[in-house]
């Protein structure tokens, strides 16, 4: 039996992200599982633990590959850790590699970490990430009005703490074979790196929300990524 393809939105937002690349992927008879990380935002810290612990949690003690997109990426080491042998594989979808020991802040532009510093209100909470770039930017890669209103409609307000707090250590990872799907320039570096791993690399031109656009696109070169990968089915 193949193991199921978990997909991991980020937590900036909602968990619809995935749904058109959800329902492709199970129409070609795949077996999914998508998260929702939405609800951890306010439960306080420790952000990352608790959203890997749920995202671990989904597997229900089966085999999975683990699938990220954008801020997900980081978060899939510490999953990997509690699933031990059950992460049979991971695929990065324009998303960042984990950085476990260090935070959200350090890893990022000084100007984009000074962007959010200044966007925060007294008590500590930002707006949602549909809120961080103008309208035009956001239409330009959602010209569809209708998706649109659905996307930044699941889009949280996000506590500025979760981008201060360090990544748990995962002096093992990666524990498996990963692949990594480029969609924007943005994540260059990232695609670099990992084929710096050894790891396939697919660069699809488009951009960071084609999960939302493009979905069947994406799907296939999600699937493309993980024929390539040396899993080990369940037995």
């Amino acid at each position: 039996m193949e193991p199921r393809l978990l997909l991991v939105h980020s937590p900036l937002v909602g968990s619809d992200t995935w749904e058109p690349v959800a329902s492709s992927l199970a129409d070609n008879g795949h077996a999914v599982i998508v998260p929702d990380l939405v609800g951890t935002l306010t439960a306080g810290p420790p952000y990352h633990r608790r959203q890997a612990r749920l995202i671990a949690d989904s597997a229900r003690s089966r085999p999975v590959v683990l699938i990220g997109h954008s801020g997900a990426g980081p978060l899939v080491a510490t999953a990997a850790a509690t699933l031990g042998e059950g992460a049979r594989g991971y695929v990065f979808v324009d998303a960042g590699l984990p950085t476990p020991g260090r935070s959200w802040m350090e890893t990022v532009p000084e100007d984009l970490a000074a962007q959010l510093l200044s966007m925060a209100d007294p008590q500590g909470w930002l707006p949602p990430w549909s809120q961080w770039w103008g309208e035009e930017e956001l239409a330009a890669l959602l010209p569809d009005a209708e998706l649109r209103r659905h996307f930044v409609a699941g889009c949280p307000r996000l506590p500025l703490a979760m981008f201060e707090e360090t990544h748990p250590p995962a002096p093992e990872w990666p524990t498996a074979s990963g692949g990594y799907l480029q969609l924007s320039e943005a994540y260059e570096a990232d695609a670099a790196r990992a084929s710096e791993l050894g790891w396939p690399v697919i660069r699809q031109q488009s951009h960071h929300l084609a999960l939302l656009t493009e979905p069947d696109v994406v799907a296939a070169e999600i699937l493309r990524l993980i024929g390539r990968l040396p899993l080990i089915p369940d037995d």
